[in-house]
């Protein structure tokens, strides 16, 4: 996000919710799995226990990690406030993990012209704590969907995105930017893993290639001219990878790895190593493509 103001002790945070999510990715090399193919992030993505909102961008991240580290069985997450406001209390001698948001500048507190100048934001940091480091509150019983269900609704935001999807031409995935077009292998050619199908795993793909879809001129219009090896191009598929995960969360699929991730994971590496903010930037660029391709959800 362009016009952010940083203070030093949240460049400090920022800096050390990046390296720790980094660090994640790193030990993620030799087994291709990364954060996002975790157990934890079949519950969905991390959510404000006061709000119920889902979390974006860098912090979905950033609490996936922590979950999956302190192997909490909730992504419900809320600051001590919040806690308070619910009614619960954060048990003496538990730590708080950090969060990061944007807020707006009031026009009052930047200098120039109001009607010209575009908007300015800061970034501010935060901690919060997950359900299980307080007393006093249980998460709501998640809703139970069959795999068929879930399978179609994936289905129907696919059909009513109006995304061109051609199946069985190749026997890679790919988005053809030049044609507009996502290329998907047969899905009999998907063989699923101890934790999904096969006809999850062939749409857990579909989802990363509606991705890069979404980067289109004519829709979020991101820069798809990259070349392998590129920092532009490590991060559109690191985008494309983030917004895949997202969206399995948000459906109820599980993320896996593909087949082809040992080739991008240390590309994604130097690319974070060559840009420090390239995680923020890929990361939120994912969470608006997720938004993005569920706003195509049928409204029942």
């Amino acid at each position: 996000m362009n016009n952010v103001v940083l203070s030093h002790t949240v460049r400090d945070t920022h800096r050390a919710v990046t390296e720790h999510i980094v660090a994640a990715l790193a030990q993620g090399v030799a087994t291709s799995i990364m954060p996002w193919h975790s157990g934890s992030t079949h519950l969905g993505r991390p959510r404000n226990a006061l709000t119920n909102r889902p979390y974006t961008g860098i912090n979905v991240l950033a609490l996936w990690v922590i979950a999956q580290e302190k192997s909490y069985p909730s992504l419900y997450f809320a600051s001590y406030r919040q806690w308070q406001q619910l009614g619960a209390q954060v048990r003496r001698g538990e730590r708080g993990s950090a969060i990061l948001f944007y807020k707006k500048l009031e026009q009052e507190d930047v200098d120039g012209d109001a009607e010209t100048d575009p908007p300015r934001y800061f970034l501010r940091a935060s901690t919060v704590f997950n359900a299980a480091q307080v007393e006093g509150w249980l998460p709501p019983e998640p809703a139970r969907t069959s795999g068929v269900a879930r399978i179609a609704r994936v289905e129907r935001l696919v059909v009513s995105s109006g995304a061109r999807v051609r199946e069985g031409r190749y026997d890679i995935a790919c988005y053809d930017a030049a044609v507009d077009v996502i290329d998907m292998p047969h899905r009999k050619h998907f063989t699923g893993t101890p934790t999904s199908n096969p006809t999850e795993s062939f749409y857990a793909v579909l989802l990363h290639e509606l991705t890069h879809w979404t980067g289109h001129k004519d829709r979020l219009a991101r820069d798809m001219k990259r070349r392998f090896g590129d920092v532009g191009y490590a991060i559109e598929e690191l985008v494309a990878e983030l917004g895949a995960a997202f969206l399995c969360a948000d459906l109820g699929l599980t993320s896996e790895p593909r087949p082809d991730h040992a080739a991008y994971i240390a590309d994604w590496l130097r690319a974070l190593k060559a840009q420090p903010n390239a995680l923020t930037i890929a990361a939120g660029r994912a969470s608006a493509a997720a938004e993005y391709l569920l706003s195509f959800e049928p409204k029942t």
